[in-house]
């Protein structure tokens, strides 16, 4: 399955996210474009079905780990807020 952003790693737009500036709202608010979220379900289909490039498992994995931070990231903004609005 060619996708549009062959030559884009689909981490790369959670680590764009970052480096253009953050509020907690935003953290909160971030979602993959479409053309990312394709690119990774390929990849974990592909890994579960027929398997995949080594290149292919790297990128799978360094977006697992920057997801997993993306989680961590979302649930301390919404701390954040909450602890702003209490106040």
């Amino acid at each position: 399955m060619n996708t549009s952003i062959n030559t884009t790693k689909v981490y790369d737009e959670i680590i764009e996210f970052i480096v253009a500036g953050t509020t907690p709202q935003s953290v909160i608010d971030f979602k993959l474009s479409d053309a990312a979220k394709d690119r990774l379900e390929n990849l974990v289909y592909r890994a579960k079905t027929e398997g995949i490039t080594g290149s292919d498992k790297r990128e799978l994995d360094h977006f697992l780990t920057l997801e997993h931070i993306m989680t961590l990231a979302k649930a301390r903004a919404n701390q954040y807020i909450s602890v702003k609005t209490d106040k």
